[in-house]
């Protein structure tokens, strides 16, 4: 059973930049993708990024290409999204998950574990 534990949330300045790590234990070697994903009050869960472990392969929701950045530290099976330019309507709690599914899903169907989330606010 792959367990996730997400970490790096907190709260920032619009503009300001935060990162998030996820670190993924326990049958790790099955690992084909993690994603990031989010969820504000009242809205449904988001996708946010997502990267394949094997060959680095990545995806971005439209709303953030260009402000945030995933990458994947094998030897450490963690991965992190680096978030710069951050707005008001980041503001969400952050869920990592973990993926068997060959590609880069970017639905929460394509994900089988999820970390517990961390709280990212931004102020104005």
């Amino acid at each position: 059973q792959v367990q996730l534990v997400e970490s790096g949330g907190g709260l920032v300045q619009a503009g300001g930049s935060l990162r998030l790590s996820c670190v993924a234990s326990g049958g790790t070697f099955n690992l084909y993708a993690m994603g990031w994903f989010r969820q504000a009050p009242g809205k449904e869960r988001e996708f946010v990024a997502a990267i394949k472990w094997s060959g680095g392969s990545t995806a971005y929701a439209d709303s953030v290409k260009g402000r945030f950045t995933i990458s994947r530290d094998n030897a450490k099976n963690t991965v992190c999204l680096q978030m710069d330019s951050l707005k008001p309507e980041d503001t969400a709690v952050y869920y990592c998950a973990w993926s068997r599914t060959i590609g880069v899903p970017t639905t929460t169907r394509g994900y089988d574990q999820w970390g517990q989330g961390t709280q990212v606010t931004v102020s104005s």
